[in-house]
């Protein structure tokens, strides 16, 4: 019986990663130009690029990037009922799920490659924040850059300094 689970374990990996090409191949073959670009932020990864473009269908249904950090649940909310409970602030998690753990995964490599997660990761842990509390703001910035080379169309750029600054 448990070489049959094996079995059948192996051959659902074999068909996951089959249509895993597969997905990957046919954003390649519609948003190549937009997987090249997303690919270029440190942090990200080819699965979680392929993701995020369908996902969102090209980033079209979005308007800014605060709707996206939402629809993948990393906001934070506060806990409160009237005037006198108040909760901790926790992230939302009503969003996508996959799309979260998939961020979440990203930042630590994020942490260590891109430049401005490691600037916010080391500035919360410094202020005493919890590992944790750091990893899903890192999520949430790596959101932001994924959501403005999407709509720019230029690749990432680690130096770049916005206009308003």
């Amino acid at each position: 019986m448990i070489s049959s689970l094996v079995r059948s374990l192996k051959s659902l990996d074999r068909e996951l990663e089959g249509l895993q090409s597969r997905l990957l191949a046919l954003v390649k073959k519609t948003r190549q130009r937009q997987l090249t670009n997303l690919k270029s932020i440190p942090g990200l990864g080819d699965k979680t690029v392929a993701l995020l473009i369908v996902l969102t269908e090209g980033f079209t249904k979005f308007e800014n990037a605060g709707q996206l950090c939402n629809y993948s649940g990393i906001t934070p909310t506060t806990r409160r009922s009237g005037s006198s409970v108040r909760g901790k602030s926790r992230i939302s998690k009503v969003g996508n799920r996959k799309l979260r753990n998939l961020l979440f995964l990203c930042a630590f490599s994020a942490c260590k490659h891109n430049k401005a997660c490691k600037e916010i990761y080391e500035r919360l842990t410094g202020k005493g924040k919890s590992k944790k509390l750091a990893l899903i703001a890192v999520s949430n910035k790596l959101l932001k850059q994924a959501f403005a080379i999407a709509k720019s169309g230029l690749p990432y750029d680690e130096n770049y300094v916005s206009r308003l600054a």
